[in-house]
Formats: structure tokens, sequence, C-alpha cells
């Protein structure tokens, strides 16, 4: 049924593109929602460079629909809904993107999708959203994202902790759907395993002072202290205040933590051995592509969800090109089947082989920079989680955790 479907929307997008042929010299326009203000504004500019970086190789190698690819930018804070909504919706019905890369920040997506994206008609492929309430958000098939869900992440820290020998935990997480359902999915999986959580609280993100959460997390007795927040924002003021208080020998993070400015004001060696989880790559081709034309371009090719974001606006650049036309409608059809096996496979960089294949009338599969990509129904894919710890001062990958 699979391959039947693919085949289909190839035939359909062929067709589109003969009949769309006055607008071939057009080019296109992909949005990027990222926070490039609020709790992840460090993060933020190597991630946007990643979905730069595709315009770049397109517009290198010969355009997009006769035409070049623009990146227009837009903040969405992560931090407000309603600043998410009102610069996707800026995006969508001023600057007329054809789709876009973003935002981060689950809340934000899900605002920005709900008040802009769908009434818009309009996909969002999301590098960083992770929030297992993403999944359940009635979209029309117009959200997606290149980052496995944190019902997965937190499985997968609560089983590294457990080979660790850290039985007993203390969480505090940012009440936001980004916190509270990575926490939901930790707890499940690690008490469900035999660990212990000895207290689990939720916490405000932006305020100055967290000791008194930190007092009732620290009364739990429990001496490995979890932190599911952001380096920029509650995080690095509570694992700083936490370090002050003393209560804690052990210190674990989630993806949003790892930045290393989560360590400003903080002594190295406070921090010497603390543990994070975050969103990897997997040993296939496409990554070890990705690696080498990052830095080519002077781009850190580690940079937590850059990869994914590279991803993101690769797909929908490819989904713009297969069904001929930088209009909204097919787009999601478009994104599947350009992502989707069968196909000849894509790898990153490769867009002037692609835009060949495509004017052939063949099938691709784009395998990318941070996984293959095979969304399923609810846009979701399954993607790796790699364990991460701090030497001197800054995060440093050990390897795919399981």
């Amino acid at each position: 049924m699979q391959i039947m479907k693919k085949t289909l929307l190839t035939a359909l997008a062929v067709g589109a593109l003969s009949a769309a042929s006055p607008a071939l010299a057009e080019g296109a326009k992909i949005g990027f929602l990222g926070g490039f203000t609020g709790p992840l504004e460090t993060l933020t500019p190597p991630i946007a460079e990643g979905a730069k970086l595709v315009a770049h190789q397109v517009n290198a190698q010969g355009g997009i629909l006769g035409g070049t690819l623009e990146v227009i930018t837009g903040d969405s804070t992560c931090a407000d809904a309603t600043a998410a909504a009102n610069a996707a919706d800026k995006l969508i019905n001023t600057d007329n993107v054809a789709a876009i890369v973003g935002p981060m920040c689950s809340g934000a997506t899900i605002s920005a999708a709900n008040n802009a994206g769908i009434p818009g008609n309009t996909v969002l492929i999301s590098p960083s959203a992770t929030a297992p309430s993403v999944t359940d958000v009635d979209d029309n098939d117009l959200l997606f994202r290149t980052a496995p869900s944190d019902a997965y992440q937190g499985a997968v820290l609560a089983r590294l902790l457990l080979a660790k020998d850290i039985n007993e935990i203390a969480l505090a997480y940012v009440n936001n759907d980004y916190g509270k359902g990575f926490a939901d999915s930790l707890v499940a999986a690690y008490e469900a395993a035999g660990g212990t959580v000895a207290v689990s609280e939720g916490h405000e993100d932006g305020k100055a002072d967290y000791r008194a959460e930190l007092g009732s997390l620290a009364a739990s007795g429990a001496q490995s202290l979890v932190i599911l927040a952001y380096a920029d924002g509650s995080g690095q003021t509570m694992l700083r205040q936490a370090i002050e208080a003393g209560d804690f020998t052990q210190f674990i993070g989630g993806d949003g933590m790892v930045g290393n400015s989560l360590f400003t004001g903080i002594d190295n060696a406070a921090v010497e051995g603390m543990i994070a989880t975050k969103p990897g790559t997997p040993d296939l081709p496409g990554a070890a592509l990705y690696t080498t034309l990052a830095s080519a371009e002077g781009l850190d090719p580690t940079a937590i969800f850059a990869p994914q974001a590279y991803d993101a606006a690769f797909i929908l650049a490819l989904a713009i090109q297969q069904k001929g036309s930088a209009d909204r409608e097919g787009m999601s059809e478009a994104v599947r089947a350009v992502a989707t096996a069968p196909g000849e496979i894509i790898l990153p960089g490769e867009w002037s082989k692609a835009v060949a294949l495509l004017a052939e009338g063949k099938e691709i599969n784009y395998e990318g920079a941070s996984g293959q990509h095979e969304f399923d129904d609810a846009g979701d894919v399954p993607g790796t989680i790699v364990e991460m710890t701090v030497t001197n001062g800054e995060f440093v990958e050990v390897g795919a955790a399981m």
C-alpha cells in the first residue's frame, strides 16, 4: 500500500510540474521560526544556520523551480505562545512562505500550528519540539518533526540512569508542554524498571530564585537531581543555585540543558561528570556527509538540533521541487513522498542529483543528517538519542544511548 501511495504521489507531482511550468522561474521562500530570544537564545543561531545551509546549497546547485530559495526567519521566543503564533502568522500571511522549519519549543510549536499553520494550510516541520503532546495535535497532516518525541527520550534516559546505578532521583521540570511531557515519560519508565522518584516538582521558567523549590527537592534526601528545563532559562539558574546549596552530588539534564552557556558562572569542577541526553545522529552515510558539509562552511556539525533543522529544510525544498510549485496545497503529501522509501536515496547536499531525478519522473527518498525520516501517521520519527557528559566545563558526546 505504501509503495502504491508513493507511486501515485509521484505521478501527481510530475503532472503538477508540467502544469505549473509558468511559475518555474519564481523560486521559493520557506520560514524558520526559532527562539532567538528567551530560554534557548544561545542554542538557536546554530540551528537556524543548519536550515540556511540548505538554501546556500540549493542556490549554488542551480536553484529551486528555476529561481532561488530564501529562508526568512522569525522569533517564536520559546516562552510566549502568543508571540509564536504571531510570528508564524507573519511568515504565512505577510511573507507568504511555502512552509516553515520550526518552531523549536513544543508549546510554541503547538500554538503556531493551531493558530496560524493549520488555518493557513501550511506545513510546519519542527527540528526540536519533542513534547509527546505534539503528536496529539489535530493538524490535518500539516505538523511534522525531525526529532524524536520525549516519550522515547524519557524511556532512554530512565534506562541510562539505572544502568549507571542511579536508583533514586529528585526531579525538577519546567512547567510547560516540554518539561511536563518529558517528566511524565521519565517517571513512568524509571519507576516501571525499579527506580525511585523521591520527588517530582514543576516550576515556572524565568524566575531569579529557585531556592525554595530546591529546598523541597533536597528534603527528599535524593542525591541525584534531574533538571528538565532550558540552558538559558530556569535550568541554568536552578543548576547554579543547587551547586551553591551543596545538597546534591549528581546532576542530570535533558536536551534543553545541552548548551555550554549552561555553565556560565559555575565552577567547572562542580559539574564534572554531569549526565544528559539529546537527540543525535545515527551511524548513517547522511550524518557523516553533513559533518563534512557543515564543517566546510564553518558551522559546528555537533550543534544540538542543527542537523534536524537542516533535514527539515532540505525535505521542504525537495517537496516544493517535486510538486513543481511553492503553493501550499499538496505540500504534506509531497513531504511524505520525498522522505519515504522506495526511491533513489538522496543524501545531504545532493540537490542537483535530486532535481535531475525528479525531472525524469523518478522517485526519491531523502536520508538526512539526523536520520531517515520515515514519518509515521502523526508526522513523528523514531530518531536516535545520545548520551552526553560534562568534561572540563563542556558537553561531550559519549555515544548512542540504548
